[in-house]
């Protein structure tokens, strides 16, 4: 027969390992999705920070200096374009998960163009995005979000923070802010009001694009699901592609003129407009000019 020291001894030991088991289990199983480590995607905070620093080249700074260079091609060529445009946030107008790399709260700096979190990190949206949006409201084409994220009121909270500077503030020669009469300047809008019946809130595509039509009906002016453009990072959203009949266009390192112009030319071309021709002298010309 087992004394009782010895008991209590083995006791102990079970209960240890059992401990140390259910470390192990935390370690290898819970906490990994809990924390993201390996951050699959790029954050700029250091490009972002530097912008606070003045560095031209950073996000900040082009963001409140649009200019003609970064305005979709497509918005002016004559041909027709999607009665509605849709973005992602998360990775298509902004470089990170607002839910994951945002620490709440938020405020704006610099004039608005960059958002700072609680611990002093920079946020702002991708450089060419400010002109894109500018561009969209200047054509009267409607622009609208769908968002998944898990943090809604964050994000709205960075939308309303973040303002988007008119084009027309600056010099289409040089950029000159200094030499455009303030009493033609427009007042900055705050990226939110750019976007009409978003719909940013944990949940399906699929579901954020019925929402949107609702909303476009409820307005008096429906939006058919083939007259709307989405832009989004992650292919597996094509799937309003296939079950609503939306052009979907998957951008990889966030919105550029060129992402659009290319999304734009792929819901042309699913309805059936190709590109112009050009005629024989200007094919001549740029066989010269390359």
């Amino acid at each position: 027969m087992l004394s009782l020291s010895t008991i209590r001894l083995q006791r102990a030991l079970e209960i240890t390992g059992i401990f140390v088991g259910a470390l192990v289990v935390l370690g290898l199983y819970v906490l990994p999705p809990l924390i993201d480590v390996t951050m699959p995607k790029k954050l700029f905070s250091s490009s972002l920070s530097s912008a606070a620093n003045g560095d031209p080249t950073s996000p900040t700074e082009t963001l409140s200096l649009p200019s003609s260079t970064t305005v979709p091609t497509t918005f002016s060529d004559g041909l027709p374009l999607p009665s509605l445009i849709v973005f992602d946030l998360d990775y298509t107008l902004w470089p990170f998960w607002v839910d994951t790399h945002v620490s709440s709260p938020v405020k704006p700096k610099d004039n608005n163009t960059r958002m700072v979190d609680r611990w002093g990190e920079s946020f702002t949206f991708y450089p060419h995005v400010p002109a894109v949006l500018h561009a969209a409201r200047d054509k009267n084409i409607t622009l609208s979000l769908a968002s998944r994220t898990h943090a809604p009121d964050l994000a709205r909270d960075m939308l309303r923070g973040l303002v988007v500077t008119p084009a027309s503030q600056y010099n289409a020669a040089d950029g000159d802010a200094d030499k455009v009469a303030s009493k033609t300047r427009e007042k900055p809008l705050k990226a939110l009001d750019y976007f009409r019946f978003a719909q940013i809130y944990p949940g399906t595509k699929t579901a954020h694009f019925r929402k949107i039509q609702e909303a476009t009906r409820k307005d008096g002016e429906p939006v058919e699901f083939r007259d709307m453009l989405f832009f989004d990072d992650e292919a597996r959203n094509r799937n309003v592609e296939v079950e609503l009949g939306v052009t979907f266009w998957l951008v990889r390192d966030g919105v550029t003129r060129d992402e659009v112009d290319k999304g734009v030319w792929e819901w042309r071309k699913r309805r059936g407009i190709e590109k112009k021709r050009k005629n024989a002298k200007d094919e001549a010309r740029a066989e010269l000019e390359g």
